[in-house]
């Protein structure tokens, strides 16, 4: 069943993300990019319990598009272009953007694969309808 907008992460190189290895690099809490749907820049997130989290963030700020980077220190996404501010969940907590971050699925496969697929249920940082389908 090919479902639209179905992508295998990739990392820098095209390559499929392997996610035992991304496991051993990357530690509880981080956030890095990687490539998603449509090659969007998209940021896999390692949880407290250091597993790879149900949800991924769309990097493109809601205001003018700019890659948003992760701010380790302030524990937040900040747009250098305008100042716009995201928590670690991409919910946006300061302007100019309008809208969080748009989210995909994040789902493991039993191939140690990392697969991004559209995120259509309720935000669950806001309790409404996603904006981004």
């Amino acid at each position: 069943h090919h479902i639209e907008g179905r992508a295998v992460a990739k990392d820098a190189l095209g390559n499929d993300i392997k996610v035992s290895e991304y496991l051993a690099k990357h530690l509880p809490g981080d956030r890095s990019l990687a490539q998603g749907i449509k090659g969007d820049p998209t940021y896999v997130i390692v949880t407290e319990d250091h597993q790879i989290a149900n949800y991924g963030l769309n990097a493109v700020c809601t205001h003018l598009g700019c890659v948003v980077p992760w701010n380790v220190s302030e524990n937040k996404f900040i747009c250098p272009c305008h100042g716009s501010q995201y928590d670690s969940t991409g919910k946006v907590v300061r302007g100019p953007a309008p809208l969080s971050l748009a989210l995909v699925k994040a789902t493991v496969t039993e191939d140690d694969k990392l697969v991004f697929t559209p995120w259509t249920e309720i935000d669950f940082r806001t309790g409404k309808e996603p904006w981004w389908t």
